[in-house]
């Protein structure tokens, strides 16, 4: 009987399939629900849904038969959308067990590609702490690398306000690398995770800064460093109101001045002409013009962006 459920699709009453408690995925998509649904009402709903089944108890003695889903919530909210009143199903052997139900979740949405990159990394951690999976274990069930398992969790030690922009749309996975470098600066990666956001920095930029900050504070532990050349750069960082470089060398040195867009650059000239204070700016990060609503930009290669899993997070090329 249990191999005859397992290979049978059934027609099930939408109302009795009740949603996964372990669907990783919690952010769907309205207007792509909205075209799935017309797709449904012209076609039907080609891909069965796979759930599993229990009878309960009712208050007259009764049974009734109850659904729990597995996977396909896209196709039942879609089906609810269209107006349907059966779904097709697929009825797994009612001992599947909760870890097997995540496990079908998160392969179904990762086949799709359909989780972001916050869903993700929290469903691995799910896997991980309430199923003892290890990560090779769970690269193996997911078709992915030790290292990209690894990498993916390391994602949930940024801040809440950062998971919420990324699993938002606002940074790109690409942005959370040099956040990432500054974690336990606290201080450090908020003003830079800000920047990325009101100033639009591109993922090069951020990781430029997050270099540079990582430099500076190496530099700060070297004892031939002249304190009075970080003290002037701090000044001057307050001064203009962004990040100042003094690079000191044998003869003379050069002064870095970071700016974002023409107007910053235009408002650095003027407070340093308003101070009467001669100050050679040699722009470290290209311009980045600023446009409406306009979303920080990953201006990395194809090649870059599909690196392999383990270097997704990695920061081991951050050293200084």
């Amino acid at each position: 009987m249990n191999q005859f459920f397992s290979d049978s699709i059934f027609w099930i009453e939408v109302d009795k399939v009740k949603p996964n408690p372990f669907q990783p995925r919690h952010d769907f998509d309205e207007s792509k629900l909205r075209d799935l649904a017309d797709s449904i009402r012209q076609y039907g709903v080609l891909q069965p849904l796979v759930v599993t089944r229990k009878e309960v108890q009712k208050e007259d003695g009764g049974l009734v038969a109850e659904y729990e889903l597995i996977s396909g919530e896209r196709r039942l909210r879609a089906s609810k959308i269209a107006g349907l009143s059966q779904v097709p199903v697929i009825i797994r052997r009612d001992e599947d067990d909760d870890r097997l139900k995540l496990e079908l979740a998160i392969i179904e949405n990762l086949q799709r590609e359909d989780l972001n990159a916050v869903d993700r990394a929290i469903a691995f951690k799910r896997l991980a702490d309430e199923f003892k999976f290890t990560h090779q274990q769970i690269g193996l069930k997911m078709g992915k690398s030790r290292e990209f398992v690894s990498n993916s969790l390391r994602l949930l030690s940024l801040p809440q306000e950062m998971l919420d922009a990324l699993r938002e749309g606002k940074i790109s996975e690409g942005h959370t690398r040099p956040l990432l470098m500054l974690v336990g600066r606290e201080e450090e990666q908020a003003t830079l995770f800000k920047e990325v956001i009101f100033k639009k920095l591109t993922v090069r930029e951020a990781e430029g800064i997050a270099r540079r900050i990582a430099y500076e504070r190496a530099r700060k532990f070297e004892h031939m460093i002249d304190p009075q050349i970080i003290e002037i750069e701090q000044r001057l960082t307050e001064k203009l109101g962004t990040r100042v470089h003094i690079e000191k060398k044998k003869a003379g040195g050069k002064i870095s001045i970071d700016f974002f867009s023409p107007d910053d650059l235009k408002g650095i000239l003027q407070m340093i002409e308003k101070n009467n204070q001669a100050v050679s700016a040699t722009p470290s990060v290209s311009n980045t013009k600023i446009e409406g609503e306009a979303l920080p930009v990953d201006d990395r290669s194809s090649e870059e962006k599909t690196e392999n899993d383990e270097e997704m997070y990695s920061v081991k090329n951050f050293t200084v």
